[in-house]
């Protein structure tokens, strides 16, 4: 698989995603919630022994890193002392809440793209996990601002509202969606490259 249907295929599944959203921006008075982050991490390659794939990285702190790359890792002979390392990570959360008069039971699933440079390309690689998760509102309790989710296992758990208000926006038997997405991408850069 190529970085580039790994992109495709990202951007599939955010449209797919997005539409979902737009469904319960039609029952704005169901509690949902979001939030995102994304963090670049930089490194430069001190050492590399192409033989036994040792690779020692260093940080903008100074701190250094050393790891034997597996033999997934492809073109690592084009890595090389001085070279650029450059990680994004992106990690996303959703929480929404539908109602269920069709008594949907809870589920879960996952869904994971990865890629990496073809032979002879600069090296790369990303990777995206999202993970879905469904569960039902068993109890809402107002004066203790607590309320109790049934998850796909028919474990039940108690939680604490964080806004009381959306404890009033709920009622037992409703879906709560909670999608988790965290991605990954990984490119090394000479310096001296354009």
């Amino acid at each position: 698989m190529t970085l580039k249907l790994l992109l495709a295929t990202g951007l599939l599944f955010t449209t797919a995603t997005a539409a979902f959203a737009e469904e319960s921006a039609d029952a704005p008075d169901k509690p949902s919630f979001a939030a995102s982050r994304t963090i670049t991490l930089g490194a430069t390659v001190v050492a590399v022994d192409h033989e036994t794939r040792e690779v020692t990285l260093e940080g903008a702190d100074g701190e250094t890193v050393s790891f034997t790359a597996g033999d997934d890792v492809r073109n690592l002979d084009q890595v090389e002392a001085g070279d650029a390392v450059l990680a994004e990570v992106f990690e996303e959360i959703t929480v929404d809440v539908f109602a269920n008069p069709e008594g949907v039971e809870p589920g879960a699933g996952e869904f994971v793209a990865a890629a990496r440079a073809e032979a002879g390309e600069a090296p790369g690689a990303g990777v995206m996990d999202t993970v879905i998760i469904s569960a039902i509102v068993e109890e809402i309790d107002l004066e203790a601002n607590t309320f109790k989710l049934r998850g796909p296992e028919g474990n039940v758990r108690e939680f604490t509202a964080a806004n009381p208000e959306n404890l009033k926006r709920a009622e037992t038997g409703d879906l709560v969606v909670i999608t988790i997405t965290q991605a990954v991408g990984i490119m090394v850069a000479h310096p001296n490259s354009e």
